[in-house]
Formats: C-alpha cells, sequence, structure tokens
C-alpha cells in the first residue's frame, strides 16, 4: 500500500474508513439530525468560537466560493492578500463574481507583510473585505494571522479566511482573532475523507450577509441557518462523510485540541530537520515554516519529478510536486491530520536513497 504524504487528502484512521461503512440513513430523520448536532457543537470547540458553523458538503473551493456570494456585492472592492497558489485562487473566485479585486502579493515562501498590509487599507478606504489564507500549501509558509487580524480590524473591515489546512493543525482561535468568515475542509487537519466544507460566521459576517448581492442559492448561509434549526442540512448532504467526520473529531477531541497543534508542531519540525540533515533546503522562510505542510527547493541538481518517480515506484511514498509558477522547482511533504514521527521517519530514510537517483549532488 503506498503511503501518502501530500497534503490533503491525508490518510484517514481506520476507525474514520469504518465509520464510512455504515449503511445510509435518512439525511431528514432523527437519528442524523442528532449527528448533524453533535458534529456541529465539536466544529464550535475546534474552531474556538461561539458563532454559527455550517456543514456544507462540497470540496474546500465550494466553501471559499460560500464565503464570497454570500458576503459580497458585485462591484465590492475587495483586499487579496496571497503568499501562494491558494491565496490567488481566493481572489480568482471573488474576482469571478464580480468584485473588484485589490491584489497584494507576496514573493512565493514568504509571509504576508503586516505594513504593506496597513498600506494597502490606507490606501483604499472602500475596501470592504480581506482575504487571508492561514496555511498556503503551495508554499509550505504560515501566515501570522493573528497580527494580520489585528490590523484588519483597525480598518473595520471583513476577514475572510481559508483555513483549510490549518484547523485541527495550527492554531486558530476564531472569536479572539475577530475572523468573520473562517473556511475549512475535511480532508486535511480533519482525518477524514474530502466531500464536506465548513464554515463559521460572526455576527459582523451576518450584518455583510444581509446586504450581499451577489447570485447564491445552494451556498445560501440562510438557508443553511434555517434548516440546522430543524436539525438538517438545505441539500442532500454527504452523509457518509458525515459519518467519518463524526468518528474524526471525536478522535481528536479526544486527544485534545492543545495537544494535536503541539503535535503538528512537533511533527514539523522534525520533518525539517531530518530534510535538513540531508542535505536539502527548505523553500519556505523558516521563521513562517508551516507545521502543515513542508515545501523543499530543488537545489544541488535535483530533478523534483524524477524524485516523486522514484519515490512512488521504489518505495511507495507519494509525495507532492511544485503547482503552477513552482512546477519542478519544489516538492512538498504532508504531515498534517493523523501523523506522527514514526510517519516521517521513512520518508525521510526513502529520501537519503532516491536523492542521488534523482540528480541531487549533497
Amino acid at each position: 500500500m503506498e503511503h501518502l504524504r501530500i497534503p490533503g487528502p491525508t490518510p484517514c484512521p481506520e476507525e474514520v474508513l469504518q465509520a464510512m461503512t455504515k449503511q445510509l440513513i435518512n439525511h431528514r430523520g432523527q437519528e442524523f439530525g442528532q449527528i448533524l448536532n453533535d458534529v456541529t457543537a465539536e466544529l464550535k470547540q475546534l474552531f474556538q468560537t461561539k458563532n454559527d458553523v455550517f456543514v456544507l458538503t462540497c470540496s474546500g473551493t465550494g466553501g471559499m466560493e460560500a464565503a464570497i456570494v454570500n458576503m459580497l456585492s458585485p462591484g465590492d472592492k475587495v483586499l487579496s492578500v496571497s503568499i501562494g497558489v491558494f491565496g490567488d485562487r481566493f481572489a480568482d473566485v471573488a474576482r469571478q463574481f464580480g468584485a473588484e479585486v485589490i491584489p497584494l502579493r507576496f514573493e512565493f515562501g514568504k509571509a504576508a507583510d503586516i505594513d504593506d498590509i496597513r498600506r494597502a487599507l490606507q490606501n483604499e478606504p472602500e475596501i470592504k473585505a480581506v482575504l487571508v489564507t492561514h496555511n498556503e500549501t503551495s508554499t509550505g509558509v504560515t501566515n501570522d494571522l493573528a497580527s494580520i487580524s489585528s490590523v484588519i480590524k483597525e480598518f473595520d473591515k471583513l476577514l475572510i479566511v481559508d483555513a483549510m489546512s490549518s484547523l485541527g493543525c495550527i492554531n486558530l482561535p476564531v472569536d479572539e482573532w475577530h475572523c468573520d468568515v473562517t473556511v475549512t475542509c475535511t480532508q486535511k487537519g480533519w482525518m477524514a475523507p474530502p466531500g464536506l466544507a465548513v464554515v463559521s460566521l460572526s455576527p459582523e459576517a451576518w450584518q455583510a450577509h444581509a446586504n450581499a448581492r451577489m447570485p447564491r442559492f445552494y451556498w445560501d448561509f440562510s438557508k443553511c441557518q434555517s434548516y440546522l434549526e430543524k436539525s438538517q442540512t438545505p441539500w442532500t448532504p454527504a452523509v457518509s462523510t458525515v459519518f467519518a467526520l463524526s468518528t474524526s473529531l471525536e478522535m481528536v477531541l479526544s486527544e485534545g485540541l492543545a495537544n494535536s497543534i503541539a503535535r503538528h508542531a512537533r511533527v514539523g519540525k522534525f520533518t525539517r530537520d531530518g530534510l535538513k540533515s540531508l542535505g536539502l533546503s527548505l523553500f519556505a522562510d523558516e521563521n513562517y515554516a508551516s507545521n502543515a505542510v513542508t515545501a523543499v527547493a530543488a537545489t544541488n541538481g535535483l530533478d523534483t519529478k524524477s524524485l516523486l518517480k522514484i519515490m512512488r515506484e521504489e518505495h511507495q511514498i507519494v509525495l507532492a510536486g511544485g503547482q503552477g509558477k513552482l512546477d519542478g522547482k519544489i516538492f512538498r511533504i504532508g504531515h498534517m491530520g493523523w501523523v506522527t514521527e514514526d510517519d516521517i521517519e521513512p520518508v525521510i530514510s526513502a529520501l537519503k536513497v532516491a536523492l542521488p537517483k534523482a540528480g541531487f549532488a549533497k
């Protein structure tokens, strides 16, 4: 069996996989309603929020689209803070629905600069919302979201956060950091299969929602709210994935959120130290290196595509390449969700053997 070490989907515990084998039940019935209520309450604990949380049947990108269309109107000015491919995607979604996107791009491998964000908000007082990726899996960088939020709230702007690969892995106290809309998905830190996105909404987000005029039907948060009051979702949910998520959330809560975050920090450091011991260069600024995924620069003659092939075919370890303009320039190791140092150690050992075959000269 292949050892999956990409930044999502991530491996699932056996208990989570078994939960998906249960026979389907009535998604409008009392039994599913109780599961949905329990899952929602558990998610609130892990989001560290007292505000509304909704489960959506879609990928993470669907959650991003839902955040955009529920908060904005065509023509609204939006500041897009991007440090990688997924930051750019968030901007593309907003642009597609008619927002006026003001891009604030930072060098890939670097975190967003707080002073640059402040200047952008000073220069464009009509900005309504700011889009921020907390943890950028395309580059292995984690933004200082607490500081970014503090600046955004100086200007009383809406903060919309892509937390796909950070929640459950990296500390993100949603209420304390004044995140208005926070979006995540099941196949990363939550140790569950793909198929669900989760969003939280602040009271300020609901005020924005009341005035938002972008077209929406399937994504309407008002429908989510009214149906959740009946312990239901507005549309047919991915029932089996909800079963899986229910089990995985119980496992996270059993470990404890603080312990999960500490474990990811240990595994992240273990990964970075192991890679550096092989003579490899980290792509990300190490001051902001992610504890969920590590990006490695292609230096010293390394052919990353050859390396990925060797790792997959000779060692049954699946790593990720670079995306967009980073294709062929980096490779990435995912270490989020159901992972310990014992899962990373064989990756480092296999790399030691594979690197010379892929042209790397230490």
